[in-house]
């Protein structure tokens, strides 16, 4: 995921506009089935503990992360237009709906796995960048690299994978097979994710669509 163009070249400045932009459209709509899956794993926590972790982080996930987006919006010219012109994406689509589909359907200990990723590749992305940049680096997406590379998303990070670790403690050989192949899926979305906002990926009908339109 370091060496995904969409990842090098924000870490250079250099990614371009429309990829930015369309990166945001997609993340704002992942945030909600994102938040959505964080409340239902809140609601199925066995401890204390991880109840106000997972309740906190889909609040974090829909109020505080967008704000961040809505920042990003208004520097990068994005109005609620152009935002709404932008269709979601075939991998937004499927993303959230494999989180939300394990929400309803897996096992505490499967949910859990399958949030994991959104942290833990996140804070491992940020820190790489702002570790390897350099002083004084004008970059025109330094706000996201410090957001995903700041203590306190490393906190959350720690809060998930302790979450995953004591339900995998408690579970039976079967159901953590299940966990380790949730989490695998969930990171070949995350990079699916980056890669689909690097392609401006679209539906396979939009050229169709573009060629038929409605009379």
């Amino acid at each position: 995921m370091l060496e995904h163009p969409f990842n090098t070249e924000l870490a250079a400045g250099t990614l371009s506009r429309q990829r930015f932009q369309f990166y945001l459209a997609q993340d704002s709509r992942y945030l909600i089935g994102f938040g959505r899956a964080l409340a239902v794993a809140a609601a199925r926590a066995p401890e204390p503990d991880a109840v106000a972790f997972f309740a906190g982080a889909a609040r974090e996930a829909v109020v505080v992360e967008r704000a961040l987006h809505e920042g990003y919006f208004e520097r990068f010219g994005l109005s609620e237009a152009d935002l709404d012109a932008i269709e979601t994406s075939p991998t937004c689509l499927g993303y959230t709906s494999y989180l939300l589909a394990v929400s309803a359907t897996g096992s505490y200990g499967e949910l859990v796995a399958a949030l994991l990723p959104c942290f833990w590749v996140y804070q491992h992305v940020g820190s790489h960048i702002l570790a390897g940049q350099e002083p004084g680096a004008d970059n025109p997406y330094q706000a996201w690299i410090d957001t995903y590379a700041d203590d306190d998303f490393a906190a959350a990070v720690r809060s998930c994978q302790e979450a995953a670790d004591r339900a995998a403690e408690v579970a039976d050989g079967a159901t953590r097979q299940r966990m380790l192949a949730a989490f695998t899926r969930a990171s070949e979305y995350e990079w699916l994710f980056w890669d689909s906002a690097y392609r401006l990926e679209e539906w396979p009908t939009r050229q169709l669509t573009s060629r038929f339109p409605p009379s």
